[in-house]
């Protein structure tokens, strides 16, 4: 097979193919060295490990997170920041599911923008550092909780609707006399739109968010902007 010409881009282009089509555990230094055509001791004049491609696959998806207009409110901005982490990690979970089991940690510029500019929002807002982190870990918690509903645990394509078959076992196999209020809720379960309903949390969060924000000094929290998004 003929060398083809590499760099670090071209590595992680096609490392990030092989992940999405075999999992983060399937991608590995020989799987990538066959893919690109090259022997895998040529990959290591781009990258140093599996680690360091991860690293690089998260932090080309964590830079193109659009950035919020800086001159929009404060809550808005937040809005924007989580609305757009959401869409870009829903197009690529094997990045998610790298960050949360720790297999990748980015720490360029580029790659932590996107969380600076929300916390930037919340420091404009009045709140003191530990309710800042607070707020932020809520956000995270939405985008990431949302993304492992909708990804079956980060580990398939992002779906608009629950599959029947994770639903079957509780429509078929509950004692719905016994959980009455759960069951009454699966037909709801079933329709929803994991999309729609990250948008309707995105709104309970920013609504949370402005109201710690207008809470006061006496809570630990500065006295902020409280206009709703």
């Amino acid at each position: 097979m003929p060398r083809r010409e590499l760099n670090r881009e071209k590595v992680l282009d096609a490392a990030l193919e092989l992940a999405a089509e075999e999992g983060i555990d399937g991608l590995s230094m020989r799987k990538l060295a066959k893919r690109l055509g090259v022997e895998a001791m040529s990959l290591y004049n781009h990258v140093s490990s599996k680690s360091d491609i991860l690293d690089g696959i998260a932090e080309r998806v964590q830079a193109s997170i659009e950035r919020p207009d800086p001159a929009k409110p404060w809550p808005e901005r937040i809005r924007e920041t989580a609305r757009n982490m959401y869409r870009a990690m829903k197009a690529h979970p094997v990045v998610p599911l790298a960050l949360v089991r720790d297999e990748a940690n980015p720490l360029s510029t580029a790659s932590l923008l996107p969380l600076d500019d929300a916390v930037a929002a919340l420091f404009e807002a009045g709140m003191d550092e530990v309710t800042a982190r607070q707020s932020l870990s809520a956000m995270n918690s939405l985008v990431f909780g949302s993304l492992l509903l909708a990804t079956g645990g980060f580990e398939r394509e992002y779906s608009t609707q629950a599959e029947a078959n994770q639903l079957e076992p509780y429509l078929t196999g509950l004692d719905h006399a016994k959980v009455p209020h759960f069951s009454r809720l699966l037909p709801a379960i079933s329709a929803g739109d994991p999309e729609e309903d990250f948008e309707a949390g995105l709104d309970m969060l920013i609504a949370g968010i402005v109201k710690a924000a207008g809470s006061g000094p006496s809570n630990g929290m500065g006295n902020g902007s409280a206009t709703s998004a």
